[in-house]
């Protein structure tokens, strides 16, 4: 292993996609020892509900990693022995609150990458929060972890715009990319004892709760047109905006603001090719622009108008 700083043997800890792509850049980086990965146990999944492994899971496997897969918050505290082989641990979405005792186990501690510009969006759905609120930017923050949550002090922030139709999908790939190359770059200092360490400030802290499958559903009239946009975006991929409409439930995967409006909130304004448009709660319709009805795949509100003609207002949404 060449480089400018000694290797590190690590710890991984995470369970989805982006936690697995920024595992899978520490092993193609070549200079790090994985020496045991964490993840969330097997799950069902698919249709057929069969047991299968998550992403981070799955990697480590293909990868012959060490592998360690507690049920339990207890379990991992049971276990914090494990980590006192490593240097450091590294945790990216991982899914538990990680004991104190398993905090200072590893030699030089726990560091996490968290998508916000921390002490904003502090919990389980900083991105969620972020387009929900209308946020301008975001970001990645790579913190020492400490029992607060997410409270440690910051090793590295990098800022990224969030664009005006940008999805939580979106937006997550492009925070994986900025989270990897932060981390990457704060391994480097921490290798070679130039790591940085700024405090939080707590008059800006703000918290992004887990989401609710109960918070997708859209209220016509109570929630604004910016408002139920914005839900749309920060809700795809999931839980996915849903509606009534006509009787009908539907999740709505994509919307634009429409035209201003005097139709009750929840009535009908327009549907055609370009789409279905509701008013919402301050005069303004939302256009929907994909949607899906139950049992059906995703596809856009024209097809949807063409198939699900009876009862509905023919004027074109313009």
């Amino acid at each position: 292993m060449n480089g400018d700083a000694p290797a590190l043997r690590l710890g991984f800890a995470g369970t989805p996609e982006t936690a697995r792509d920024i595992l899978q850049a520490l092993v193609e980086r070549g200079r790090y020892e994985i020496g045991l990965v964490v993840t969330r146990p097997d799950r069902p999944a698919g249709r057929g509900q069969r047991i299968k492994p998550g992403p981070v899971a799955e990697l480590a496997a293909r990868l012959g990693l060490p592998l360690w897969q507690p049920a339990s918050s207890a379990e991992l505290a049971r276990g914090s022995a494990r980590l006192c082989t490593l240097d450091l641990l590294v945790t990216v979405a991982y899914g538990f609150l990680l004991p104190e005792g398993m905090l200072s186990a590893p030699r030089l501690g726990c560091i996490n990458v968290h998508y916000s510009l921390l002490p904003r969006w502090r919990g389980a759905a900083p991105i969620q929060h972020a387009l929900l609120h209308g946020d301008r930017e975001t970001g990645v923050s790579i913190i020492r972890l400490e029992r607060g949550l997410d409270t440690g002090p910051l090793l590295r922030r990098q800022s990224c715009p969030i664009g005006d139709t940008a999805t939580a999908a979106e937006l997550l790939k492009q925070l994986t990319h900025r989270g990897r190359d932060c981390l990457l770059e704060t391994l480097r200092e921490i290798g070679a004892g130039q790591a940085r360490i700024e405090s939080q400030d707590e008059r800006y802290a703000t918290y992004a709760p887990r989401i609710a499958k109960e918070q997708a559903r859209i209220d016509w009239v109570r929630q604004t047109a910016a408002g139920i946009e914005r839900m749309v975006r920060a809700f795809n991929p999931a839980p996915v905006a849903c509606a009534d409409f006509l009787g009908l439930p539907l999740r709505v995967w994509e919307a634009s603001l429409g035209r201003e409006t005097d139709v009750p909130p929840g009535g009908i304004v327009a549907a055609g090719e370009r789409g279905i448009e509701i008013a919402a709660s301050d005069g303004r319709a939302v256009r929907l622009l994909v949607v899906q009805a139950p049992g059906k795949r995703a596809m856009p509100a024209g097809d949807f108008v063409r198939g699900y003609r009876a009862g509905i207002p023919c004027r074109e949404a313009q």
